[in-house]
C-alpha cells in the first residue's frame, strides 16, 4: 500500500515536472524566436549601407545612377580601384598610409599609456587617489569636439600645427582607457600575485609588464580597438589642424573630394570606392583581435 502511494506521488511529482519543463521550452523557443528576429532586425540595419557601398563601389558611373541601387551591374571594382590608386599620383594610399601611423602608433601608445595609469591607481595606495581617478573619470564625458578648439590654440602657440604630431599627441589620452583599465586591473590582477613577483625579485615595472598585461589582456585589446577605430574615423580634429594635403587621414582626404563632386563628377566615383578600402584595415582589425576577446572571456569562465 505504501510503495503504491510513492508510486503514484513519485509519477504526479513526475508529470509536474514535466509540464513545467515543457512550458519552459515553449517560453524559452519564444524568447528565442523574438531575440532572433530582434538580430535580424539590427543586422540588416547595420549591413545594409555596407552592402549598398560594395555594390555602389563595383559599378561604373553611369550604372551608379540608372541601376538598381542595392544590385549589381556591369562590375567595375577592379576599374575602380586602378582609377583610385592612380589618382594624383596616389595621394588616396599616402592618405591610407597616415590613417594608417596615426590610428596605429596611437592606439598602441594610448593604450600602454592607459594600462599603466589604470594599474597604478588599481594597486598602488597613494593620497589623493581617488580624487585623481573621478578628475580622469569626468574627463570621458568630455566630447571630443569640444576639445578640438582648446587644442588648436595649443598646439598654435607651440608652432605645432600642420605637422603629424598635432594629430598624434592628443590622440595617446584615452581618459576612457585609464577607467577600463583600472576597474579591469583591480578585478584580474590579484595582489598576491604582484606579491609573489615582488618576493622573486621582479621590479615594479617588470611585474606589470610580465605579469599584469598577461592578465589584463581582454581589456587591453578592448581599449587599442576602441582608440583604433575613434582615431582612424577621426574628422574634426584633422580638419582644424591640418592644411598640407599630403598630411591629411582618409577621412579628410575623402570629404575634401566629395566637396568637389558638383566641380568634378568623375570623382564620386573614387569617394566610393574610397570609403570602401577605408573601412576593410577596421574589419581586418576586429577580426585579428576578437580570439582575445573569446580567451579572456573563457579564462573569466574557468575562475
Amino acid at each position: 500500500m505504501t510503495v503504491s502511494t510513492d508510486t503514484r506521488a513519485l509519477r504526479t511529482q513526475g508529470l509536474k515536472t514535466r509540464k513545467a519543463h515543457d512550458g519552459g521550452i515553449r517560453e524559452s523557443a519564444v524568447s528565442r524566436t523574438v531575440a532572433m528576429a530582434v538580430m535580424i532586425v539590427a543586422t540588416l540595419y547595420f549591413l545594409t549601407p555596407l552592402w549598398w557601398l560594395l555594390v555602389a563601389s563595383t559599378k561604373t558611373r553611369d550604372d551608379f545612377t540608372t541601376t538598381n541601387p542595392l544590385w549589381f551591374a556591369d562590375f567595375a571594382l577592379f576599374d575602380n580601384i586602378a582609377a583610385l590608386v592612380t589618382y594624383r599620383d596616389g595621394v588616396f594610399l599616402r592618405w591610407l598610409g597616415n590613417s594608417a601611423l596615426y590610428a596605429g602608433v596611437g592606439a598602441l601608445l594610448a593604450t600602454l599609456i592607459a594600462a599603466m595609469a589604470g594599474y597604478a591607481i588599481a594597486k598602488y595606495t597613494f593620497r589623493g587617489r581617488e580624487t585623481l581617478f573621478n578628475v580622469i573619470l569626468g574627463g570621458v564625458l568630455v566630447p571630443a569636439t569640444a576639445l578640438a578648439l582648446p587644442l588648436f590654440l595649443l598646439f598654435s602657440q607651440a608652432g605645432a600645427t600642420n605637422t603629424i604630431w598635432a594629430v598624434l599627441l592628443p590622440s595617446l589620452v584615452s581618459p576612457f582607457g585609464v577607467y577600463l583599465s583600472r576597474i579591469y586591473a583591480a578585478a584580474s590582477v590579484p595582489d598576491e600575485i604582484i606579491e609573489a613577483a615582488r618576493i622573486d625579485g621582479a621590479g615594479e615595472v617588470r611585474t606589470f609588464f610580465t605579469v599584469a598585461t598577461r592578465l589584463m589582456a581582454p581589456a587591453l585589446v578592448t581599449i587599442f580597438l576602441f582608440q583604433f577605430v575613434a582615431i582612424w574615423n577621426n574628422f574634426f580634429l584633422p580638419l582644424i589642424m591640418l592644411r598640407d594635403e599630403s598630411l591629411f587621414p582618409v577621412t579628410l582626404g575623402l570629404y575634401v573630394w566629395n566637396t568637389q563632386v558638383s566641380q568634378i563628377p568623375d570623382i564620386r566615383a573614387l569617394v566610393v570606392i574610397g570609403s570602401l578600402l577605408s573601412i576593410i584595415p577596421l574589419i581586418v582589425t576586429f577580426l585579428a583581435l576578437q580570439r582575445f576577446w573569446q580567451s579572456g572571456l573563457a579564462n573569466g569562465g574557468l575562475k
